[in-house]
């Protein structure tokens, strides 16, 4: 089911601009790092969940890149950009192969069923 998002026709033509440039630089530098690595995880520091999916992919021995966007306390708007790109509310956010595959318990799953090595195989 597609995700709902505002028609641009109804954002006013004097705004347009500014909502398209909205921390486009960190949307294109995760968009890279999405394309760049089979397993990337975005965080930020002091969240104990980010820790726990870095550390379910360590033990599966899954490579994975990385990028922390700020703490509880800092850079909240930037992360807000992520989760309006992707939908996903909360943090880690983790993408398989280009795919948001969610977060820390959902990779978690995904190691316990043998799904992440099947989708990293593939």
């Amino acid at each position: 089911m597609p995700r709902p998002t505002l028609d641009e026709a109804a954002i006013h033509p004097a705004i347009r601009d500014k909502v398209g440039k909205l921390h486009a630089d960190l949307l294109r530098q995760a968009q890279a790092d999405v394309a760049s690595h089979a397993v990337m995880v975005f965080g930020m520091a002091g969240n104990p969940w980010v820790g726990k999916a870095r550390k379910a992919l360590d033990a599966a021995g899954v490579a994975h890149g990385y990028l922390e966007i700020g703490s509880y306390f800092s850079q909240w708007r930037r992360r807000n950009a992520l989760k309006m790109w992707t939908g996903w509310p909360t943090f880690p956010m983790v993408f398989v192969r280009g795919v948001l595959v969610g977060g820390a318990e959902d990779v978690a799953r995904l190691v316990e069923t043998g799904e992440l090595k099947q989708l990293l195989s593939a």
